[in-house]
């Protein structure tokens, strides 16, 4: 059975600890790989190839390090197809998800090729008596991004596409359940001219985050995955006094006013509480109508288009989402929905218990939709991370508004309505990070930042975009003076005018 070890100092190495992790087929539910947990030791060494290939790194020009992020561009986008099939092998998203999963990194190194532009810093003529004062943007060292399952290929591009481009030398630890596209982006940013050892990719476990957080040389650490993860590793990198971004999970909510267009805002929510499986930090996973009459007509819109769904393997071109990652993420999902009945909530379309005819090893969760749930229920609290949507009915505007505002998490918002009025009020008095109009899964471009509030993020930085550049960058200032001194040397004087 194939094994997957780390990716150091340009080359694939099997890795010593002996432990391994199962990688599954979630279409089949076999295991189809196993991949090795690093060592401290091995991350030492990591990190120590890292350390050497950024000295030289940095003193490149910021010209030919954003050619060769080009040229990394073009490489991932010439192995779009294989890394897709790669993706989807492992988590179990149809293609077309896996190809929109590795674009979205390629947008985040597009974007990284204009650092020079970014990077500049500022400067002062004249601050004072024949003083000028300008400031710098450098590189911080080695620094580390821990990903998560959902996104292989475009989070850890989000990461290591600001950190190299600005100078750094990367540290990937992504995540055991399916690290073969991470570790195939590593090898093409070798194949595209990037310096050996710059980009290294670790395989791990909760051993080798700590050894991470806790390592002297790494000076900065971004994380996304669940909100308690997040917190810990937050704190335990600033323990260490490393600069950390860490994103959490996420509870979104969709906003249907009395005036949407009932038959669009249903596609949208069905392509974003469904697609992916659900599996998606920007998932939209509660819809809140506003008014009895405004959850009738949306529900008269939505279930057609439920019953319409296909759920099917990765590799089906006409299915509309595949299994879940692993058997064990498909139990938590079907014991969530248990609860939700459990506590009150109207189930109108069961997901569980779903089985794939051919496929029946597969983790496979049918569409479930769930009415009349309620702000004090816990299944309403948490992430369930799956393709499950809950319906929560809101009397007015102020109790729609006030529902994600007062949620624990506050990654993405959506309100769908034809009223720009009430758009912006709402826009500008939600409590949370990332804001639709009319736009189901509002993720910012690249040249903008993805971040959300509350327990969805800890740090102050948000992720890619200028925000990206900033957290992977210190400034220096240097104020100077050139006062006029002897010399013989006439070639060295300067004429007054």
């Amino acid at each position: 059975m194939r094994t997957i070890g780390h990716f150091i100092d340009g080359n694939r190495v099997a890795g010593t600890s002996g432990r391994t992790k199962d990688i599954f087929n979630p279409n089949t539910g076999e295991v189809q790989a196993k991949v090795t947990m690093a060592t401290p030791t091995e991350l030492d060494s990591a990190v120590a190839s890292a350390a050497k290939a950024q000295l030289l790194w940095a003193q490149e020009n910021p010209q030919r390090r954003s050619r060769i992020m080009f040229a990394y561009k073009q490489l991932v986008e010439a192995n779009m197809d294989d890394l897709a099939e790669m993706l989807s092998s492992e988590h179990g998203k149809i293609l077309a998800d896996s190809r929109g999963d590795v674009m979205r990194g390629i947008d985040v190194i597009e974007f990284a090729c204009g650092v020079p532009h970014g990077q500049k810093g500022e400067h002062t003529y004249g601050a004072g008596p024949e003083i000028d004062v300008y400031s710098l943007r450098k590189p911080l060292g080695v620094v580390a991004g821990i990903t998560p399952f959902n996104f292989p290929a475009m989070i850890p591009m989000w990461m290591f596409g600001m950190a190299i481009s600005t100078g750094n030398a990367c540290i990937l630890k992504p995540s055991e359940k399916d690290p073969s596209v991470p570790m195939r982006l590593a090898e093409l940013f070798v194949e595209a001219g990037g310096p050996v050892g710059l980009l290294q990719c670790i395989n791990g476990d909760k051993e080798i985050v700590d050894a991470i957080c806790d390592h002297p040389t790494i000076k900065a650490v971004s994380f996304v995955g669940s909100s308690d993860i997040a917190q810990y590793v937050y704190a335990r990198a600033t323990a260490n006094g490393k600069r950390a971004q860490c994103m959490g999970g996420a509870k979104n909510h969709g906003i249907i006013m009395p005036d949407a267009n009932m038959e669009q805002a249903a596609k949208d929510i069905l392509g974003a509480a469904y697609g992916s499986a659900g599996e998606r930090c920007m998932a939209l996973p509660v819809v809140i109508p506003v008014g009895e009459g405004t959850a009738e007509r949306f529900l008269e819109a939505l279930l057609p288009k439920i019953e319409a769904m296909t759920v099917g393997t990765s590799t089906d071109p006409d299915a509309d989402y595949g299994p879940v990652v692993t058997e064990a993420h498909k139990k938590s999902i079907e014991a969530d929905i248990d609860k939700a009945v459990a506590e009150g909530a109207t189930l109108i379309k069961d997901g569980r218990g779903y089985i794939l005819q051919g496929y029946e090893g597969g983790f496979f969760v049918g569409p479930t939709l769930l009415d009349h749930v309620t702000p004090d229920m816990e299944t309403y609290h948490e992430e369930i991370f799956g393709p499950v949507l809950q319906i929560v009915r809101a009397k007015n505007f102020e109790e729609a508004l006030r529902l994600p505002s007062e949620h624990q998490y506050g990654n993405g918002v959506a309100i769908f309505t034809q009223n720009g009025r009430a758009a912006r009020e709402f826009a500008d008095r939600v409590e949370v990070g990332m804001v639709g109009i009319n736009v189901p899964i509002p993720v910012p471009v690249a040249y903008h930042s993805f971040g959300g509030w509350k327990r969805s993020a800890f740090g102050d930085a948000n992720q890619y975009g200028m925000e990206g550049l900033r957290f992977y960058t210190k400034v220096k200032t240097v104020t100077q003076r050139w006062p006029e001194g002897e010399t013989d040397d006439s070639a060295f004087i300067i004429p007054r005018f």
